[in-house]
C-alpha cells in the first residue's frame, strides 16, 4: 500500500480557512439569538402545523392544530406593537375582566367648576304669615322649627278691630231692613190683587227693597275689602251673628287661596292637637311620601299668647324647602360659554362633599338663569341652577313633627358646568392611554395578545379623554381600561433586547 501524496499548501490554507468561517457564524448565531431566535421558531411551527393532520372529527381541534392555529395567529402580530401578558402579569397591571372593554362612540362634554352655594327662590321659598286685622292672640297652633302641612291651623286671634265690627253691624242691619221690605211687598201684593190697597203703594216699596239691595252688595265689598272671604260674608249673611274670632291657617305650595284667613267658618283640627279620631295617630309620622313632601317649616315664631296685634303684622314666616336654587359664581370671561350652555340646554351636576370625604352628586340640572350684573369688586358673574329637594328624616316630638330636608340654604358645592361638546367621539379614562413623545397610544386586546394602536385625542380633563374615530382604532375594538404605561414600558423592554417574555409560555 503506497501513501497518498501530501496536500498542497494552498489546500491546507483554504480548508482552515472555513473552518475558522464557520466558528465566527456560530458564535454570531449564539450572540444574536434574541433576534432571531423566535422568529425561526414560530416559522418552524408554522411549517409544521400546515403539514401536520387534522382530527376528522367535526367541530373539535386537536391540541397539536389549536397550537398550530395559535402560532399562525401569534406569527400575524406585529412584534414590535404587540405584547404577551401572563395572567399574573396582568392582574399586577389591573386588566381584569371588566377593564377590558369594548369601546363606544358617545357624546363627551368639556366641563368647567365653580364654587356654588344652595339659596332660597325669591318669593317662593319664604312667605309670611300677616293678619289684615287688628286683635288679640288667643292661640298658637305649633312651634318654631316645627313642620306643618298646607291648610293646618296655626293662630286663632279676637278681633277688636273696630272698623270690622261697625261693617258687620251695619251689614246685619241692612239685612234685617231688606227682610222687612220683602215681607212687606208679599203681604201688599196680594191686598193689591184684591184691590184693597193702591198699586203705588207696592211700587214704592218695590222702590226701598231695590235700594237696600244695591246697598247690601256694597256692604258686602266693604266687608271683603277688610279681609273677609265670600263664604264668610254668606256664613255672617246666613247665622245674622258677628265674626269675632279669627282663624289662620298656613297657605298652600305655590298656591294662596282667600279662605287661608277664616272667621270661624269651620271647626278644624289643629297641627298640634290631633285627636285620636283622625285617620292619623297623634305621635304618627305623616301617612304618604307625598303627604310628607308638601310640609312647610315654621321657620319664624313672632308673636305668642295674649300679645295684642295690629292690621298688617307679620305673625310668623314658613319655609317651603321642596324646590330651591344653586347659586353658582363664575367669572366674568365664562359668560360666553354659560350662554352656550343655557342656549344648548346643557344639564349641570352638583356635588356635595361630606366632613367623612363620601360625598354625593346631583345630576340633569338645569340652569334657569344668568345674572345681569357681574359684581364690580369680586368680577363674578352669579348663575342659578333648580335644585328639586326631599325630606330625608323625620320624627315626632309629643304634638309636633319635625322633619329635615336633604338641602337647606347656605349649603356649600361645586358645580359642574358643560361649556363644549363632542359628538360621536370615542371616551376613554387616561389611564387607558400610553404616550412616547407625540405619539399616544392605546392597547387593543388581539386574542392572548394586546396590540398597541397609535389614536388621536383631540381633549383631555383630569379623568378623561376623548379620541377621534377613523383611525386605526375600530368603534367596537377591545381595549385595555387602565394600565397602559405598564404595558407601554413592557413593550420597551422587550424591543430593548430585555429577558424574552414569551419564555416558559407555550405558542
Amino acid at each position: 500500500m503506497t501513501d497518498s501524496p501530501p496536500g498542497q499548501p494552498g489546500q491546507i490554507r483554504a480548508r482552515r480557512t472555513r473552518r475558522l468561517i464557520l466558528i465566527a457564524v456560530i458564535a454570531a448565531g449564539v450572540a444574536t439569538r434574541q433576534a432571531w431566535f423566535p422568529l425561526a421558531r414560530n416559522t418552524a411551527r408554522e411549517t409544521i402545523a400546515v403539514f401536520r393532520p387534522v382530527d376528522s372529527t367535526p367541530g373539535e381541534m386537536s391540541p397539536e392544530s389549536a397550537r398550530g392555529n395559535h402560532a399562525h395567529d401569534h406569527a400575524g402580530h406585529d412584534e414590535a406593537n404587540s405584547i404577551h401578558l401572563s395572567d399574573q402579569a396582568l392582574r399586577n397591571a389591573g386588566l381584569t375582566a371588566d377593564q377590558i372593554v369594548r369601546v363606544s362612540v358617545q357624546t363627551y362634554r368639556q366641563t368647567m367648576t365653580v364654587p356654588a352655594t344652595v339659596v332660597e327662590k325669591p318669593g317662593r321659598t319664604r312667605v309670611q304669615v300677616a293678619t289684615p286685622m287688628t286683635g288679640s292672640v288667643m292661640h298658637v297652633h305649633s312651634v318654631e322649627g316645627a313642620a306643618v302641612k298646607p291648610g293646618a291651623l296655626l293662630f286663632q286671634l279676637q278681633l277688636t278691630h273696630e272698623d270690622l265690627v261697625k261693617a258687620q253691624t251695619t251689614f246685619v242691619t241692612t239685612l234685617g231692613q231688606l227682610d222687612v221690605e220683602q215681607q212687606e211687598i208679599d203681604r201688599l201684593t196680594d191686598a193689591t190683587k184684591r184691590g184693597a190697597v193702591p198699586r203705588k203703594i207696592l211700587l214704592q216699596h218695590q222702590y226701598s227693597h231695590g235700594r237696600l239691595t244695591a246697598i247690601l252688595a256694597a256692604q258686602r265689598e266693604s266687608l271683603r275689602l277688610h279681609g273677609l272671604s265670600e263664604p264668610q260674608v254668606e256664613k255672617i249673611a246666613t247665622k245674622r251673628r258677628l265674626l269675632k274670632q279669627l282663624q289662620m291657617f298656613a297657605p298652600t305650595r305655590d298656591s294662596h287661596p282667600e279662605d287661608e284667613i277664616k272667621l270661624s267658618r269651620k271647626t278644624v283640627t289643629p297641627v298640634a292637637h290631633r285627636t285620636r279620631g283622625d285617620h292619623d295617630h297623634p305621635h304618627a309620622s305623616p301617612s304618604s311620601t307625598s303627604e310628607t313632601e308638601s310640609m312647610l317649616i315654621l321657620q319664624q315664631l313672632n308673636v305668642h299668647k295674649g300679645q295684642s296685634v295690629a292690621a298688617g303684622e307679620t305673625l310668623a314666616v314658613l319655609t317651603d324647602l321642596s324646590n330651591l336654587h344653586i347659586e353658582g359664581m363664575a367669572f366674568g370671561q365664562d359668560l360666553d360659554v354659560l350662554r352656550t350652555a343655557t342656549r344648548n340646554g346643557w344639564k349641570t351636576m352638583a356635588r356635595f362633599e361630606a366632613a367623612d370625604g363620601d360625598g354625593f352628586t346631583v345630576n340633569e340640572l338645569p340652569i334657569e338663569y344668568l345674572s345681569n350684573e357681574i359684581d364690580r369688586l369680586t368680577r363674578v358673574l352669579k348663575f342659578y341652577v333648580n335644585l328639586p329637594n326631599r325630606i330625608v328624616g323625620a320624627r315626632q316630638r309629643g304634638e309636633h313633627q319635625f322633619v329635615e330636608w336633604q338641602h337647606f340654604p347656605g349649603q356649600r358645592l361645586e358645580l359642574i358646568v358643560p361649556v363644549a361638546e363632542w359628538r360621536d367621539r370615542i371616551v376613554v379614562p387616561l389611564d387607558a392611554l400610553a404616550e412616547d413623545g407625540a405619539e399616544i397610544y392605546v392597547f387593543q386586546q388581539n386574542g392572548d395578545h394586546f396590540d398597541r394602536v397609535p389614536v388621536h385625542v383631540e381633549y383631555r380633563d383630569q379623568q378623561n379623554a376623548v379620541i377621534a374615530t377613523g383611525g386605526k382604532l375600530s368603534t367596537d375594538a377591545r381595549i385595555a381600561m387602565r394600565g397602559a404605561h405598564q404595558l407601554q414600558m413592557a413593550l420597551k423592554k422587550k424591543s430593548g433586547g430585555g429577558p424574552d417574555l414569551h419564555a416558559g409560555h407555550s405558542h
